[in-house]
């Protein structure tokens, strides 16, 4: 037995294993050792696959000035923000610390935290000032409540001369309206800083509601890209807004047809999943909330342009010439009010683009508000 095993601590490896940091073990001919799972997932490769090969083999550091820093063995070096091509998947930013094993020489100790999926694990520092140009909309919401009233009593009429195939349309119509002048009402009471309430919503619901809106808005030629659903039907409910969730997906399965345009063999996946482990603070409270939900939406374009990626959630960024770069904002502003977060990948070596939204769990959440009112 062990010497922490003996004193009841848990065992250097199991702890290693714990960390959500990538962290590589480097030999004094910079080979890889050992690494952690969460090395694994960031590298995209086992253990087995990692051990023996070269560092270089699989991430290559663009600044000499940190390639230099890091070929001294005996000095600890600590570097924010730095710029990495990571075999397959492109440019990175990531944040990297390595320090010198004692009692090794030449061996180094490596840690990795990558910066692209700091949107779905942490804050945004960035979402206050979105916020703020997000409120724009208010100005213009008597302008858009005119004419939405206008379209819906033009749907009511309709439906009453419409045969029952025909007529679910115009239903659909009439329920998007409410749904849409139900978020400019929010938009004209929030201020930014008040999140609207949430409340426990069936994801799936949704997002099949989102497709049916988006298949129609596409008409009976817009069919060329598919839109595969991947549900996995054992979810809980996620705690969160059922308009809210809805326009998040809209907006996403949208840019992802888009960016899809004329690509041969075009697709788009939207799919849900466990993703246990990704957790926050929240803001309100200070106590952990887990985001084990997840909805990704998938496309098989170009991507977005690779010095775009880092801005994409900020406003008035976009690459389309008709775009107003208030859509992925404005998603994710609605998701981190239902205290989710959003994020943005692209895989170069599939030729992939995921948008990943992760969500807390209803019950959960509940359970967690009514211990903190009983002990309190």
């Amino acid at each position: 037995m062990s010497t922490s095993a003996r004193n009841g601590l848990p065992e250097p490896s199991r702890l290693l294993a714990s960390l959500p940091h990538a962290v590589v073990l480097l030999n004094e001919q910079r080979q890889i050792a050992s690494v952690n799972p969460a090395a694994e997932q960031f590298f995209r490769q086992s253990l087995r696959r990692l051990t023996g090969s070269r560092l270089d083999d699989h991430l290559t550091f663009i600044d000499p000035r940190v390639i230099d820093r890091f070929n001294d063995y005996e000095t600890p070096v600590s570097a924010r923000q730095i710029v990495v091509n990571l075999k397959g998947r492109g440019m990175r930013r990531i944040d990297v610390n390595m320090a010198p094993v004692g009692d090794a020489p030449g061996w180094q100790l490596l840690t990795i935290h990558d910066n692209s999926a700091t949107e779905a694990l942490g804050d945004d520092s960035g979402a206050a000032d979105s916020a703020t140009v997000l409120r724009g909309p208010e100005i213009m919401a008597h302008e858009i409540k005119n004419p939405l009233a206008g379209i819906r009593g033009a749907a009511q009429l309709l439906a009453r001369k419409l045969d029952d195939k025909d007529r679910a349309l115009a239903d659909l119509i009439t329920a998007e309206v409410d749904r849409i002048a139900t978020l400019i009402e929010q938009m004209q009471k929030l201020s930014g800083r008040t999140a609207p309430p949430v409340e426990p919503c069936n994801l799936h619901e949704a997002a099949r509601r989102a497709i049916d809106v988006i298949t129609a808005g596409r008409g009976e030629g817009g069919a060329a890209v598919r839109i595969v659903e991947e549900f996995d039907p054992s979810l809980p409910l996620v705690l969160g807004s059922p308009d809210g969730l809805v326009q998040v997906i809209i907006n996403l399965l949208s840019n992802a047809l888009e960016a899809c345009h004329g690509v041969e063999g075009a697709r788009v996946t939207l799919r849900t999943r466990f993703a246990s482990g990704l957790q926050l603070h929240a803001a309100d409270s200070g106590q952990p909330v887990r985001l084990p939900i997840e909805l990704r939406v998938t496309d098989n374009g170009p991507g977005v342009d690779p010095s775009l990626r880092d801005h994409i959630f900020e406003p008035f960024v976009t690459s389309k010439k008709s775009g107003q770069g208030l859509g992925l904002p404005l998603v994710r502003k609605l998701v981190r009010d239902m205290n989710g977060r959003i994020s943005h990948e692209r895989d170069d070596e599939t030729g992939l683009t995921h948008f990943r939204a992760h969500l807390p769990l209803a019950k959960e959440t509940r359970m967690r508000s009514l211990k903190r009112r009983i002990f309190s």
